[in-house]
């Protein structure tokens, strides 16, 4: 299934019904009157957030988007019926934005949110509703009001608990095969990664949701490489697990790296929580893993974890739902 997290779209909500302008024609009614119903609601463009959709793709190739019309009025004071509410689920974490203005419009960030983004018409006044003892058989009536139309752009930004990063080729999606379901492409070449990917990770008796993100490389703030198309994907994940190829030459300098266009993207992301993991340690002798670990270590004054591919990747998933706990519940009691 395509991975699709920004879509356009012109949105026009139904017109509201005409009034009707009538008169009762009874052979047994002496003085008859006015009769004309008013007309029906446009129908409304609602959003609402499901939690079991991960992509934009239904909207893919349906770009004009329109509710039904209200019916117009009738005579016999019958009003028109109201159109036809039209309902578009869209994945958690979907962002409603103004094309014009370019404000946001919802931010749709919790299950089952529902937001109405454009409005439906009011309906017409028939002519009952300008009789008068003065105006007995008024032959006025109004218009339905056109029912609102924009344009907006709608962008994933997708939730997880723990959003993998680092450079192309350093694991990622191998580690979150490893230990979730997630069905994600591995190689032995950058950018094997072409969009995120999520999976559930068990951890004893719960669960900790993670994001593949795609490689990050210089300059993909600017749009470099896969650029910051996924970049904004990560302002969403509560921790991130950086993980960095061991056998890199200078692994200062690509930490170095991704952490810089963190910053340079959104200077939030370099305030998150972050895990460092030297992944691939199978591939060097421990001499030399352990130089590297107690250069980086020494460098940003923080704790290196190392990993192989045979390693048990619990005790790195039981540290992430620790201090994911530590973020939910920051009041509560630390976790031994």
């Amino acid at each position: 299934m395509a991975f699709i997290d920004e879509v356009k779209l012109y949105l026009k909500a139904g017109n509201g019904g005409n009034g009707c302008v009538s008169f009762r024609r009874e052979k047994f009614l002496e003085f008859g009157g006015p009769n004309g119903g008013n007309g029906g609601k446009g129908g409304d463009i609602i959003f609402i957030s499901d939690a079991n959709l991960n992509t934009l793709l239904n909207f893919r190739y349906m770009k004009h988007i329109k509710a039904m019309s209200g019916k117009h009025g009738a005579n016999w004071d019958r009003s028109g019926l109201s159109g036809k509410n039209t309902i578009l689920k869209v994945p958690v974490g979907t962002q409603i934005i103004d094309e014009e203005s370019e404000d946001l419009i919802i931010d749709l960030d919790k299950p089952d949110m529902e937001f109405k983004v454009a409005q439906g018409g009011k309906g017409g006044l028939g002519n009952t509703n300008f009789k008068s003892s003065t105006n007995k058989a008024p032959r006025r009536f109004t218009y339905g009001q056109p029912g609102e139309e924009k344009y907006v752009l709608l962008k994933l930004k997708i939730l997880s608990d723990v959003g993998i990063i680092g450079m192309p080729n350093a694991g990622k999606s191998k580690f979150l095969t490893r230990c979730s379901n997630a069905d994600t492409r591995v190689g032995d070449y950058p950018f094997t990664t072409i969009r995120p990917h999520l999976g559930v990770a068990r951890v004893d008796d719960g669960e900790v949701v993670i994001a593949d993100i795609p490689g990050i490389i210089t300059d993909a703030h600017l749009g470099v490489g896969l650029g910051h198309k996924f970049l904004k994907h990560i302002e969403r994940c509560k921790i991130l697990l950086h993980l960095i190829d061991v056998t890199s030459e200078d692994i200062i300098s690509v930490y170095n790296c991704t952490h810089n266009e963190l910053e340079l993207y959104n200077s939030e992301l370099v305030e998150k929580e972050e895990i460092i993991v030297l992944n691939k340690c199978d591939l060097l002798d421990d001499a030399e893993i352990l130089e590297k670990k107690n250069n980086l270590a020494k460098y940003l004054n923080k704790e290196i974890l190392c990993l192989s591919i045979t390693d048990d990747l619990q005790p790195i998933l039981r540290l992430l739902s620790k201090k994911l706990r530590k973020i939910t519940y920051p009041f509560s009691r630390a976790v031994k």
